[in-house]
């Protein structure tokens, strides 16, 4: 009986992880379509950009309200709500006839994940009460969020060579039946428990800074980063969400307890997963774009060529779990954010004839490799540091920092790209008797430039070509070295910080946790530990 039931929790998790991929996908399978959504839709880099952005800014926004409504109504009630919604709305994506269309139906598409992502984890954590079994099930999980990122371009890739760009959101109707078939088969509901009242004005709050952050963020290149309008905008955001979390320390039951923060564990290992997927978002969506523009791969080659993020991921996730118990969270997070710095480093070697095989895989799979070092084990330091009745909120703030990391980064370093690329490329084909048409149309987008010199005759085209990918590498560089200085800059924090151990709260299963579990020393699963007797270190 006791075998069945440990396969059932095992079959559970497929689910659930399925689940989860089916939401995480969307994020990055957009990225291989930009091109053709530029020029079917009229669409430039900001545009671009609102459409990756649309989607994971209503997630990150509304993912604490997931969470709660989970508490609040069950966790499999709302997972089955969000991929029947996100089913609907996908066919209503496939339909849009114009990119504000498109661009609304990202957003609902997001309303729809943000009901799914939190409850599959607060799911995993109440099924798995062994703390072995949990941190296995959490390192899963956590891998399947960091693999799906890299499939979305390769099955994006895949659909776009044999159909429309439509392709991308019709594929989500099959996987939702797929997932819903295997939630109701195998994931076992959950009861929902007594939550205090739901806090309207939080949620507000934070999606109005959030969205007007990343609003400000990915118009400045075109309004000017001096301009009133962008310092006013990047003010305002702030003053919102300095709002957001002074009114959640003051009420009695806030939708996201900023208190949590105060646990420097909790808040390091939160800020070093955002500042993993703020880097690695932004980056897929800029090599997408060099994979085509610059290389003149076509959708399926440009995502097939992304596959080093899942390969790696896939291989090195139950490692970096394996090594975190071995080692500690601080020293495998610690090298995992290094790694990332290291492979955004060798980006900057590259131009625009450098090959794949030589640079680009290399690079690439040195961010993986520090992903896969970076997520599993502080996605675990987050969990062991709530109780149980944080279980659906604390996760969504596990899964908040994805989300808001990856809209910031394609705001911010597709921002940093588009800056360069704007103020070079009107200076490269200013004095080669282009029509002042053709220039304002290869200002838009480097797929735009690219289409432009297509429709040059001869040694002319060609030129224009060669000045359009340039100016680009030029600005993939600059957008480079904002990630590499990130993500170093998050080594030497976790090294500075994950010291001692994460303490204090219950385990998020609602058994007894670890009292404290040791950051740098050896984590290993006794039967004490189980329990939770482990007694506490001193930091």
């Amino acid at each position: 009986m006791r075998t069945e039931r440990t396969a059932a929790r095992w079959w559970a998790l497929g689910a659930l992880s399925f689940a989860e991929l089916l939401v995480m996908i969307d994020n990055t399978i957009v990225n291989v379509a930009l091109p053709r959504l530029a020029r079917d839709l009229d669409a430039g880099i900001s545009g671009l950009q609102w459409i990756v952005d649309a989607y994971t800014l209503v997630f990150a926004g509304l993912l604490l309200t997931g969470g709660y409504l989970g508490d609040r109504f069950g966790h499999r009630r709302m997972l089955v709500t969000g991929i029947v919604g996100f089913m609907a709305v996908s066919a209503l994506a496939a339909s849009a006839q114009s990119l504000g269309q498109l661009i609304a139906t990202r957003g609902g598409l997001g309303l729809f994940a943000a009901l799914v992502f939190p409850a599959t984890l607060a799911i995993i954590t109440s099924i798995f009460v062994d703390a072995k079994e949990r941190a296995t099930a959490v390192g899963i999980w956590a891998a399947t969020s960091g693999v799906a990122v890299a499939i979305g371009p390769v099955l994006g890739g895949w659909l776009l060579e044999h159909f429309s760009w439509t392709s991308v959101f019709w594929v989500n109707v099959p996987f939702g039946m797929i997932a819903l078939a295997a939630i109701f088969a195998v994931v076992p509901g959950t009861r929902p428990l007594e939550v205090p009242r739901f806090d309207i004005a939080g949620v507000a709050l934070s999606v109005a800074g959030l969205g007007l952050l990343t609003y400000t963020l990915i118009e400045a290149p075109h309004v000017g980063w001096g301009e009133v309008r962008t310092v006013a905008g990047i003010v305002g955001a702030l003053a919102l969400l300095t709002l957001f979390v002074a009114i959640q320390l003051r009420i009695a039951h806030p939708i996201l307890d900023v208190r949590l923060f105060a646990n420097r564990h909790f808040a390091t290992a939160a800020a070093m997963i955002s500042l993993a997927f703020f880097a690695l978002f932004g980056f897929i969506f800029l090599i997408t774009q060099f994979f085509q523009a610059v290389k003149g791969y076509g959708p399926l080659a440009a995502g097939v060529r992304t596959l080093p993020f899942a390969i790696v991921m896939a291989v090195l996730s139950p490692v970096a779990m394996m090594l975190s118990h071995r080692f500690g969270a601080r020293y495998v997070a610690v090298l995992g954010a290094f790694l990332m710095s290291g492979g955004f480093a060798l980006v900057e070697l590259s131009s625009r004839d450098s090959g794949y095989w030589e640079l680009i895989i290399w690079a690439m799979s040195l961010m993986a490799s520090g992903l896969a070092f970076i997520s599993g084990p502080c996605t675990q330091l987050i969990m062991d540091a709530l109780r149980p009745e944080q279980a659906g909120a604390g996760s969504a703030v596990n899964d908040t920092t994805r989300e808001i990391g990856g809209t910031l980064g394609v705001a911010v370093l597709g921002s940093i790209l588009t800056s360069a690329y704007v103020a070079g490329i009107a200076d490269r084909l200013s004095g080669r008797g282009l029509p002042r048409e053709a220039v304002d149309v290869a200002e838009q987008s480097v797929m735009a430039g690219v289409e432009v010199a297509r429709q040059l005759p001869g040694t002319l085209g060609d030129a224009v070509q060669v000045a359009v990918q340039e100016v680009f590498m030029d600005g993939l560089h600059d957008a480079v070295w904002a990630a590499v200085a990130i993500t170093a800059a998050a080594g030497v924090a976790a090294l500075l910080l994950l010291r001692g151990t994460v303490g204090g709260h219950r385990g998020a299963a609602g058994e007894a946790g670890p009292a404290g579990v040791d950051t740098d020393i050896p984590a290993t699963a006794t039967a004490s530990e189980v329990e939770g007797e482990v007694p506490a270190r001193t930091p």
